[in-house]
C-alpha cells in the first residue's frame, strides 16, 4: 500500500497517510480542520538484482583479447592482378 504525503493550507502542518489507490484523497486537516493537498515527493525505491549495477556491463578496458589483437595488426595492401587483353 502506498504511502501518500499532505500538507494543510491553513496550518502549514505535514502528515503521512497510508492509502489504497482506490481511496479518496484527504480534504480536511486533522488537527485545524483547513484544506489538504497531496505533495509529491521522492520515492524510496530501489532496482535490486542483476541488470541495474555499472559492473553488471561490459567496461572498454575490459575487451575481448580477439578484439585488441586485431587492431594492433598492420593492414596489408592488395595489388590485383593485372587485367587480361
Amino acid at each position: 500500500m502506498p504511502i501518500y504525503e499532505y500538507e494543510c493550507l491553513s496550518c502549514g502542518k505535514q502528515c503521512e497517510v497510508m492509502q489504497k489507490f482506490n481511496d479518496e484523497p484527504l480534504s480536511t486537516c486533522p488537527d485545524c480542520g483547513g484544506t489538504m493537498h497531496k505533495l509529491i515527493s521522492q520515492t524510496s525505491f530501489v532496482l535490486k538484482g542483476t541488470g541495474w549495477y555499472v559492473t553488471d556491463y561490459a567496461r572498454a578496458e575490459k575487451k575481448k583479447p580477439d578484439e585488441k589483437g586485431k587492431s594492433d595488426k598492420k593492414t596489408e595492401s592488395r595489388t590485383e592482378p593485372a587485367a587480361k587483353n
